[in-house]
């Protein structure tokens, strides 16, 4: 699984980001938009920083 880790985490966050859009263009509360952009932030990062190479930060 740890391969396939990854690319659940990008898919995740660009569900989360239309997620956020969607909300956003609803109407929804700036705290919901903001939460949920949020985890996509997270979920890319941490995606992202999964593909980098080891010893990558030191």
């Amino acid at each position: 699984m740890s391969s396939a880790a990854p690319i659940l985490l990008l898919g995740l966050a660009g569900l989360l980001a239309g997620g956020a859009w969607s909300l956003r263009q609803q109407g929804a509360s700036t705290f919901a938009v903001g939460v949920t952009a949020g985890l996509a932030t997270l979920a890319l990062l941490g995606g992202a920083a999964w593909l980098l190479p080891e010893g990558f930060f030191g």
